[in-house]
């Protein structure tokens, strides 16, 4: 056997060691996975978040198709009179046209641009809710020695989920909240998804099966 032979054997080997040790290492870790979006929709707070985000949004959309409709006024009223015009009236209304259109674009960047008024919005009402939920999973994670946990909402794609490792639910409880039905109707059994509970999460936990 040349030595090239033997240095792809070894290699082989050692990649072979590697995923014995990969494997055993995962097999001795505790995964679970949660649905942020979910947990978000089951809290009344998010909900009245983003009600009140959506009425801003729509407020502010509206002022800004407002004024766009006054500048095609304005754009028209110059096109069936600019005949009758002079040079210097021609140039003083394409410059009140311009002029409103920058304000009018620089309003949108305002309102919806880039850490503009609906971001800063958003962040003041939304982010200390997603906070909350951050630190419960942290929590969970912490308290019951889970290696990884998984957003199902995200952009992770998973093929597959068993639901017995959904821990969606223990989240609401640790934030104090329960299930409300998807139907708006509400279950006894869970609560309406309004009023606070107490966390039970120690007595209805099932451990995860390695």
């Amino acid at each position: 056997m040349n030595t090239f032979s033997i240095l792809r054997l070894n290699l082989a080997r050692i990649a072979f060691l590697a995923l014995v040790l990969c494997a055993t290492t995962a097999s001795a870790q505790k995964y679970a996975y949660v649905n942020t979006q979910d947990i978000l929709d089951n809290i009344p707070d998010y909900k009245t978040a983003q009600q009140q985000l959506d009425a801003l949004s729509n407020q502010w959309q509206k002022e800004i198709e407002d004024k766009y409709a006054i500048i095609d006024k304005l754009y028209k009223a110059y096109q069936a009179e600019q005949i009758l015009l002079t040079e210097e009236m021609k140039k003083k209304r394409q410059d009140e046209i311009m002029s409103k259109e920058k304000d009018v674009k620089d309003l949108q960047k305002q309102r919806f641009g880039y850490e503009g008024d609906l971001f800063k919005k958003k962040q003041e009402l939304v982010k200390p809710i997603q906070d909350k939920v951050y630190n419960a999973v942290k929590k969970l994670a912490t308290d019951q020695s889970y290696a990884v946990i998984f957003d199902k909402s995200s952009d992770l794609t998973m093929l597959y989920a068993n639901p017995k490792y959904d821990k969606s639910d223990d989240i609401l409880q640790l934030l104090g909240f329960k299930r409300g039905k998807k139907d708006g109707t509400t279950d006894p059994a869970k609560g309406d998804g309004k009023t606070p509970v107490k966390s039970q999460q120690k007595t209805e936990e099932e451990p995860m099966k390695k």
